[in-house]
């Protein structure tokens, strides 16, 4: 698999991520070790997870299956921090929650340190400066090699790669951002991308396959095993919709016509937009997973990527635009 550099760092990753969302939950230790060693023999690097998948559940077995299945040394975990089980408070970056969820992930992880470590969203109760100093004391503590955020807007970004390019001392650049990014989800494309690119940022796109729909498996039903007929049946509604079912109806098009499936064609549009590192793949077992590694064989041709621009462009109008063609 070919490897890209994260951000404006010297650390290379595959260009394809492996998630675990479900490790722990719905995927058990057998499905996991079979995806894990899937990945592995592709020529994945990355995988991503946090601690509060599972509960801290997907930390801990994947945490197992370093222990015997693949050498530490050929993977670059990356995890999460600051989603909290508080419906007062759903995140937490303080300093001192950043710094003990570290420690415990690593606990679980059963390694000495992360090769990526990501505040796992935007905290409006404590200083951006503070939960910035995590991120430093994690690097120059070893404990991480790599630092980024989850789901910032632009603007949270921007202030926190600046601040961290900007202010005074010895500080940590920001290496990466992970943010839902599809043919279904182009928001990113506004203002998190421009500030990414601007910054050096590297983009991690989450549901790169649209929570799954872009699969092409809900266009005639919702399949028995499939997470719209799960607990998760909320997580997927969003993009069940006529509009996504145009753009739906796009890919398997475009698949049709390139002799490859509709998972693939969405998955390569996202993993060569500007500005993406490694779209982040999730799947319920090592099918799945070959299923869409197969992508990495897969470079759309340009009228194909135009089509599928066109047909899922997201309206853009002021600010976004240039305002003096407005």
């Amino acid at each position: 698999m070919e490897l890209r550099h994260l951000g404006r760092t010297g650390l290379r990753v595959s260009r394809l991520g492996l998630g675990t969302l479900t490790w722990g939950r719905d995927t058990d230790e057998h499905d996991a070790a079979d995806q894990l060693k899937a990945f592995w023999e592709a020529g994945g690097t990355l995988v991503d997870t946090a601690d509060v998948y599972a509960d801290g559940g997907a930390e801990y077995l994947l945490g197992q299956l370093l222990e015997g299945l693949l050498p530490r040394r050929d993977l670059q975990i990356a995890t999460k921090a600051g989603s909290v089980p508080d419906p007062d408070r759903r995140f937490d970056g303080s300093r001192g929650h950043l710094l003990g969820a570290l420690d415990a992930s690593l606990e679980r992880l059963g390694t000495d340190y992360v090769d990526l470590w990501q505040v796992h969203a935007f905290d409006p109760f404590t200083p951006l400066e503070e939960t910035l100093q995590a991120l430093d004391i994690a690097v120059s503590s070893g404990r991480a090699r790599y630092v980024g955020v989850s789901n910032f807007s632009g603007w949270q970004l921007a202030k926190a790669a600046t601040w961290q390019l900007a202010s005074s001392g010895a500080h940590t650049r920001l290496a990466s951002t992970q943010m839902e990014y599809s043919l279904l989800q182009r928001g990113v494309e506004r203002e998190v991308l421009p500030a990414a690119l601007d910054l050096g940022v590297g983009l991690l796109p989450s549901s790169p396959l649209g929570r799954g729909v872009l699969t092409g498996k809900y266009r005639h039903t919702t399949p028995a095993d499939s997470r719209g007929a799960s607990e998760l049946a909320a997580f997927v509604a969003p993009y069940l919709d006529e509009e996504a079912s145009r753009i739906v109806e796009a890919v398997a098009i475009a698949a049709d016509g390139l002799a490859t499936t509709a998972l693939n064609v969405a998955l390569a549009w996202v993993r060569d937009r500007p500005g993406v590192t490694a779209p982040i793949v999730g799947a319920r077992n090592a099918q799945q997973l070959r299923a869409a590694l197969s992508a990495e064989s897969l470079s759309l041709p340009d009228e194909i990527c135009q089509a599928l621009d066109d047909v899922s462009a997201p309206v853009h109008r002021y600010p976004d635009q240039d305002w003096s063609t407005l």
